[in-house]
């Protein structure tokens, strides 16, 4: 499993996240893509370049937008919709843009539907949220993390800080807010967006596999944000084992609970075929996860489901190493997974979503980069 924690010191906004997770190894043609599938080839160009802030280098991608048309929350939504996106991606970039309707609705006193606010207007609030996501899921992460927010005392441009419409997304998130003497705005609401819809407000216990710094616009000492990608510790051999039965849940609401819970932190989350009672079909939940997580992991289910009851129990498990590497295939660059017991390397798998990226590039079939890529790992590790 790959992780990635945001090292937020400086903040964060939208385009700092694109930065950092291009430093780390992401692909900029990721975020050009996002444009691409947008529709908004006409109004946005980006680029990156290598910047430095004070002591710290990293990357600064630049997101320049040409006068567009404003947009409102429909607008936006429906572009997201119709637009060509990995799942995971459109769900969470319409869950952020959710998100800063909402509190910008609540601090204007508007409905949802007439905002013509800034945050919400931009062709790169857009290009930030998906543009983010994506590469989070081009990079392989399955779970996300965040230190402490920076909270500055003062006020900009009559507003006070931090922002209203942040606060306003961050509540309920979790989110560690710590004092800040910089009277500046370091969490913009996109920023707040992004962490609020993917991110748990803690720092793992992890081994560091790449780091990467992405350089924010003010050219002060320090103005960036860190995102660590690697891999947790192994996890403790017991876990807990949350289950119950469902009849009468849709299935669109309970493949989006099964995402949910992996957020939240589940280890594993399965969902099997079952015959009920009355001969009704169902499906039983499972959800594996770390003892400590039992509680809030339950009342998510009881909150999101049908469910009157769980049923709990704590189990032994063996589990086997993992890692990732990259290798070069004739069509490019392809992730694949390593299982490992000890120091021996036993299988590979490639990673699906990167063999499908290369094949779609290259109008190649996927399973032909499959194949190409596991038997370059089998080489590369002496399995063959």
């Amino acid at each position: 499993m790959t992780i990635a924690y945001f090292d937020c010191f400086s903040g964060i906004s939208g385009d700092m996240a694109l930065g950092a997770l291009v430093d780390a190894g992401g692909d900029l043609a990721v975020v050009e893509g996002a444009i691409e599938a947008l529709e908004l080839d006409r109004e946005v160009r980006v680029s990156a370049r290598h910047e430095q802030r004070g002591h710290l280098g990293g990357t600064r991608v630049l997101v320049e937008v040409r006068d567009g048309p404003p947009r409102t929350v429909p607008a936006l939504k429906a572009a997201v919709e119709g637009a060509e996106l990995p799942a995971a991606v459109r769900r969470r970039t319409l869950g952020a843009i959710d998100r800063i309707a909402a509190a910008e609705s609540q601090i204007h006193n508007l409905p949802v539907e007439s905002l013509h606010l800034h945050e919400l207007g931009g062709a790169d609030t857009l290009v930030d949220l998906v543009g983010t996501f994506w590469l989070l899921e081009s990079l392989g992460v399955e779970r996300v993390h965040a230190g402490p927010l920076p909270a500055p005392r003062g006020w900009l441009r009559e507003m006070p800080l931090p922002a209203p419409a942040t606060l306003q997304i961050l509540a309920g998130s979790a989110a560690v807010l710590e004092p800040d003497e910089r009277g500046i705005e370091l969490v913009t609401p996109t920023g707040a967006a992004i962490l609020a819809t993917v991110a748990s407000f803690e720092r793992p216990a992890m081994t560091l596999t790449r780091a990467g710094y992405g350089i924010g616009g003010r050219d002060l000492p320090g103005n960036a944000l860190g995102v660590w990608l690697g891999r947790p510790v192994p996890e403790a051999a017991t876990v807990a084992v949350i289950e119950t039965n469902l009849d009468d849940l849709p299935p669109t609401q309970l493949a989006a609970l099964v995402e949910d819970l992996m957020a939240a932190g589940a280890l594993d989350v399965t969902v099997t075929p079952a015959l009920m009672k009355k001969g009704r079909p169902g499906h039983l939940l499972s959800v594996m996860a770390a003892p400590d997580l039992t509680q809030p992991l339950s009342d998510l289910v009881l909150r999101h489901s049908s469910a009157l009851g769980l049923r709990v129990s704590r189990r032994e498990r063996v589990f086997a190493g993992r890692r990732l590497i990259e290798v070069e295939t004739r069509w490019g660059k392809v992730g694949v997974k390593v299982k490992e017991l000890g120091d021996e390397a036993v299988d590979v798998a490639a990673e699906h979503d990167d063999a499908l990226r290369v094949a779609r590039a290259t109008g190649e079939d996927p399973r032909r980069v499959i194949r190409a890529a596991e038997a370059a790992a089998r080489r590369e590790l002496g399995l063959e």
